[in-house]
């Protein structure tokens, strides 16, 4: 079984045509267990949630419009989970919580992108990385691995160690290390699991997300995976997907999480 959870519509339109592109994509290679996790910030209602310049110029979708989509796919019998991908904001746990618990979601993503005002995926922000102490921001990331795990608002991580997508990464490795230890602990403790995400590999790291030490750990302490590809475009689902098989089964991984609805599924991989 394969899964594609991280999927995003933004760069088209929140059509059903546009939508059973994907679908269809992953009906081709083979992905049985397939949904849209559209980022949190494009929808009014998050406003009070996630706010700077960079994202307020890019939210303009109503959760109202985005529900009634999947349940066009849903009358028309196309298997597609409804999800979004929030990001994690400290100190808004309350509101995430709010926002979460209005839709009937299959499953959500949380992921971090901003360390304080820094968007750190971001290239409109990538001279910040020659600006600011890499241990510093690294420490900070992983903190918000830390509390987004513990608090439970999320069923997936996403691209846990997205911190290294321009290549900026400590040589210290114990220090590394060490915050890996910290944020698979807390995942462990967590209902959340953790994804490996192809994205990376058409990202400047040029690498899958997480990093082996890191996806050791978290099969070390139990933590479950999901495959995801972080599609923006039709054509990414299931991209390289061979690549992350075989890594999540190198690790020792012989099963996937699966969501449905609140309900989890361990469901075997391959």
């Amino acid at each position: 079984m394969l899964t594609d959870y991280h999927n995003h519509l933004e760069r088209g339109t929140l059509t059903l045509d546009y939508l059973k592109l994907f679908t269809n994509e992953a009906k081709k290679k083979g992905i049985q267990h397939f949904g849209i996790s559209e980022h949190a910030y494009h929808f009014y209602q998050t406003k009070n949630i996630l706010s700077n310049p960079w994202v307020d110029e890019r939210r303009f979708y109503d959760m109202a419009d985005y529900v009634a989509l999947f349940h066009q796919a849903w009358d028309q019998d196309i298997d597609v989970k409804m999800s979004i991908e929030m990001d994690y904001t400290p100190g808004k746990h309350k509101e995430m919580e709010a926002f979460i618990s209005q839709y009937d979601f299959d499953y959500v993503i949380g992921s971090i992108h901003w360390v304080d005002d820094f968007g750190i995926d971001l290239k409109e922000y990538i001279q910040e990385w020659e600006k600011r102490d890499l241990h510093d921001v690294y420490k900070k990331y992983f903190d918000q691995v830390v509390t987004l795990a513990e608090s439970n608002l999320f069923d997936i991580v996403g691209h846990l160690d997205l911190v290294k997508i321009f290549k900026y990464v400590p040589t210290d490795e114990e220090f590394l290390l060490n915050e890996y230890d910290r944020a698979t602990t807390a995942l462990s403790n967590s209902k959340t699991a953790v994804e490996i995400s192809t994205a990376g590999l058409r990202k400047p790291v040029g690498e899958l997300y997480p990093d082996e030490r890191l996806l050791q750990m978290c099969f070390d302490k139990n933590i479950p995976i999901v495959l995801s590809s972080d599609a923006h475009q039709p054509n990414d689902v299931g991209a390289d997907y061979d690549q992350a098989v075989a890594f999540a089964k190198r690790i020792g991984y012989t099963s996937l999480m699966t969501f449905e609805k609140g309900e989890r599924i361990e469901v075997p991989l391959g």
